[in-house]
């Protein structure tokens, strides 16, 4: 589990395809505090430590993630959101998040309002049900606001921290952003139609 508060920029170092892709994430976590087995959620996706060094970690990603998310858009420099698993006594600052991806939306819209950017999605329409005003999403591991929902549509604001202290600072229109819909909307859509 993860809150979405994303706490490093980390940077893939290393890509290769055999069976499954296997990622290095550069990254200025204490990497001897991370265990071979850890989750770490990497733009969203939690993903399994499987080697390690000084300011590295390796992960394996299945055919299965690099279908259902934008991993298999990962390019060598390309900058990363990370979040280590929640622990027990840890502030829950953002929302409940799983990392496990639910889609991936595309970025339509940016314009600057202030020190702050909207930036309007287009989320998949089996999907686009579970976002509503006021609600929260992850969006490349970020726990964000939702500001409006129009069909498919919906918006957040960026305020210049976020865009300071993850990778929204360098997103573009027409970027495949992973999305996680809030785990609250999936059950009440559940009950709803058991009723």
């Amino acid at each position: 589990m993860f809150t979405g508060i994303i706490t490093d920029i980390g940077r893939i170092a290393a890509l290769e395809q055999a069976g499954d892709m296997r990622a290095r994430i550069e990254t200025a976590y204490d990497t001897s505090g991370i265990d071979i087995g850890a989750s770490i959620a990497s733009d969203g996706v939690c993903l399994t430590v499987v080697a390690q060094g000084d300011t590295w970690y390796d992960v394996e990603i299945s055919a299965e993630t690099v279908s259902k998310t934008n991993l298999g858009d990962w390019a060598v420099g390309h900058k990363v959101n990370l979040e280590r698993a929640l622990k027990v006594g840890d502030e829950l600052g953002g929302h409940i998040v799983s990392g496990h991806v639910d889609g991936v939306a595309e970025i339509t819209a940016m314009t600057d309002e202030g020190d702050s950017t909207r930036v309007r999605f287009r989320a998949p329409s089996d999907l686009a049900r579970f976002i509503a005003p006021k609600g929260s999403v992850a969006l490349n591991g970020t726990s964000l606001t939702v500001n409006e929902v129009e069909g498919d549509d919906f918006g957040v604001n960026l305020i210049s921290h976020t865009k300071e202290v993850t990778n929204w600072g360098q997103a573009k229109v027409g970027d495949r952003v992973n999305l996680e819909i809030d785990t609250l909307a999936r059950y009440v859509a559940r009950l709803a139609d058991c009723g």
